[in-house]
């Protein structure tokens, strides 16, 4: 869930674009570099892109008239990297919010946090962890794409806690009810998020080898 245009009290909205912009910064300088030293990974670059905007934009009704949806930050946070995909995903919601009224301008800096920021993080950090384990390409994209999903919106069930906390139960039950709604429906999408990623992954494989292997992806044309 892209958390809609004015939902965020304006103290919350300008204090997550606060923290969002040095990743947001970071990511912009980390893109320059990528192009500047191998121009030939532009294509894949606006791939991953892509596909993160493709996913996040369907929207899927949810309960209690919300609505979830994939993210699509996995993919390019394994490519290349959580920071690249700070700005991608930062540029992601922002025409999602001026071309589908999808999220919003005043909750950019909120929804870039959960879904560009935390999200590829998880994702990489994830994969990395599979990968040292000794685990296969295969296992290490699914569980990082799908992961990072959840991961996005634990942290818009946090921030939506934060700025509504429960009358009783406070910040921490309001977390459990926001997280509870989306769970229903989040859950079997970030296992298809999961598999979608290992197809185009196991594409890429098979289509451009030695682009996966200049980016540290592969070690050698099939691993799997």
């Amino acid at each position: 869930m892209h958390i809609a245009e004015g939902y965020l009290p304006p103290l919350h909205a300008v204090a997550w674009t606060v923290v969002a912009a040095p990743f947001v910064v970071h990511g912009a300088r980390a893109v320059v570099r990528q192009v500047r030293d191998e121009p030939e990974t532009k294509l894949l670059l606006g791939a991953a892109g892509a596909f993160s905007f493709v996913l996040s934009a369907l929207k899927i009704p949810s309960v209690t008239g919300s609505s979830s949806h994939p993210t699509g930050t996995g993919l390019g946070a394994v490519l290349f990297r959580p920071p690249v995909m700070a700005l991608l995903g930062t540029i992601v919601l922002m025409f999602q919010a001026l071309l589908l009224a999808h999220g919003g301008i005043t909750t950019l800096g909120a929804n870039a946090f959960s879904m560009a920021i935390v999200g590829p993080w998880m994702a990489y950090g994830v994969y990395r962890l599979v990968k040292r384990l000794g685990g296969g390409l295969t296992p290490a994209v699914f569980l990082a794409a799908s992961l990072a999903d959840l991961a996005t919106y634990c942290m818009t069930s946090v921030q939506l806690a934060l700025a509504y906390p429960d009358p009783a139960s406070g910040v921490l039950g309001s977390v459990v009810k926001f997280g509870s709604i989306f769970a229903i429906t989040q859950i079997p999408l970030a296992v298809s998020e999961g598999l979608l990623t290992v197809l185009i992954v196991r594409l890429l494989v098979k289509v451009s080898p030695a682009e996966l292997i200049r980016l540290g992806v592969l070690r050698r044309p099939v691993e799997a």
